[in-house]
Order: structure tokens, then sequence, then C-alpha cells
């Protein structure tokens, strides 16, 4: 059967930045929901055998009815309190699975990833055992150290970071493994897992796409729409 890909969506926070008194993936945009958007992109693509969803306590429900119609989604789990217990609860969930199998993480408050970039990861894990996609920052990064800048990092050198990631699952299982014996584990990401406790893994680093923006604040929901807007009917 070859290796398999599996794309875990990752919906479990509640969206507190936006203030829509709901978690954001619940939210339309141009008619679909956010969690919609972003699992069909994976139920759709060729090279994506299965489909995950990590979605928010006590939303549960809500995100099987959108998950239904996709053939690739074989549970809709609950995620926990942060990013990372949520990417824990999916890699429980995935125990049974080969570390030869490749793993997707996608924020599900990227409602509009493409096959491209989707591509893009999937074609570097034949080279790579973890994958990040990255934007050029279009804005000069500084370091800040008690009010005032501590260093200037060369804007061509910086990147920002989007979803989804990709792995193969035994190394970022094993990655987790030493992160979570360490009592001072904070992370954002699960490339930053692997960066920090498996230090000799490289990391590959392929080109993303301006459209796939993340919905955090009341701004990104009328980008959002406007992006909705110019899709083809």
């Amino acid at each position: 059967m070859g290796t398999r890909t599996v794309a875990v969506v990752l919906a479990g926070g509640v969206g507190a930045r936006l203030g829509a008194g709901r978690p954001k993936q619940l939210i339309e945009i141009g008619g679909r929901s956010i969690l919609g958007r972003a699992v069909a992109a994976f139920d759709g693509h060729p090279r994506v055998d299965e489909v995950l969803v990590v979605m928010a306590p006590g939303h549960l429900r809500a995100a099987a009815t959108i998950a239904a119609p996709f053939g690739k989604v074989t549970a809709v789990i609950a995620g926990g309190d942060t990013r990372t217990a949520s990417t824990v609860a999916a890699l429980e969930a995935l125990a049974d699975r080969p570390d030869d199998a490749r793993v997707l993480f996608h924020d599900a408050a990227r409602p509009f990833v493409d096959a491209a970039v989707i591509d893009r990861v999937l074609d570097a894990l034949d080279g790579d055992a973890a994958v990040a996609v990255g934007v050029p920052s279009p804005d000069t990064i500084v370091v800040v150290a008690d009010g005032r800048v501590a260093s200037m990092p060369p804007r061509e050198s910086m990147s920002r970071f989007q979803t989804p990631q990709g792995f193969v699952l035994g190394t970022v299982r094993k990655a987790y493994e030493i992160a979570l014996a360490d009592p001072g584990l904070r992370a954002t990401d699960d490339c930053g897992i692997v960066h920090r406790y498996l230090p000799d893994v490289p990391i590959r680093v392929v080109a993303g796409d301006d459209r796939n923006l993340k919905v955090t604040r009341p701004l990104d929901i009328a980008l959002a729409e406007h992006i909705a807007a110019e899709e083809t009917p």
C-alpha cells in the first residue's frame, strides 16, 4: 500500500482574540465554515489518505456535522487547552500507525491552504523528516529586551511560518516524547518542538502563500471574506 499520509486539522482553540463568542473555526466565510474549508483542502487532495479533526472540547458535535460530508475524515476528537496538548491528542489517536507514516499538522484557522502548498510539503518529505511552510517577512523584525532593540536580524533571513507542517510520524513522536518530560515545555508549533528537542533533525522550509492566512482577529475576517469573494464559482 505504500506510505500513508494523515492530515491532522487542529481546531482545538476557542478564538478568544477574535471575540466571536464561539470557536472561530465554526464561523462562516463566504457561506462555508472555516473548519469545513480547511478539511476540504485535505479531503480533496489525492496524496492525502486520511483526515483527523481535533476540535475544542464542547464543540465536537458541531465539528462532526461539518466533517460528515468528507469521506477521508476518520475521526473527530477532542483537543486540549493548548496547541501542544491538541497535537498530543492527535498523536495518541495515531498510536497504531507505523513510524514511517507521514503526518501533516494544519491550523483549522487557515481556511485557504491550497493543493500547491500541500504538494510542496509532501515533496519535501521525500528527503526530510520535518518540513515547515514559510513566507518572507515584509517587515523588519527586531529582538526587544527591556523595551529596547537588542538585535536586528537581516530581514531577508526572516520567514513567517504557516501550516501545514509535515513530519515522518516517528520523528515527531520522538520529539514530543522528549518534550513532554520537560517541565519547562513551551511551544507554539510542532516544528518548534522538533527544533528544540531533536536539534540534529534538519527542518526543511518550503514556500507558503500569502492567501494561506490565519484567521485570528476581526480584520482577518474581512480579509478572508475578500479572498472568498474572489473564488471561482
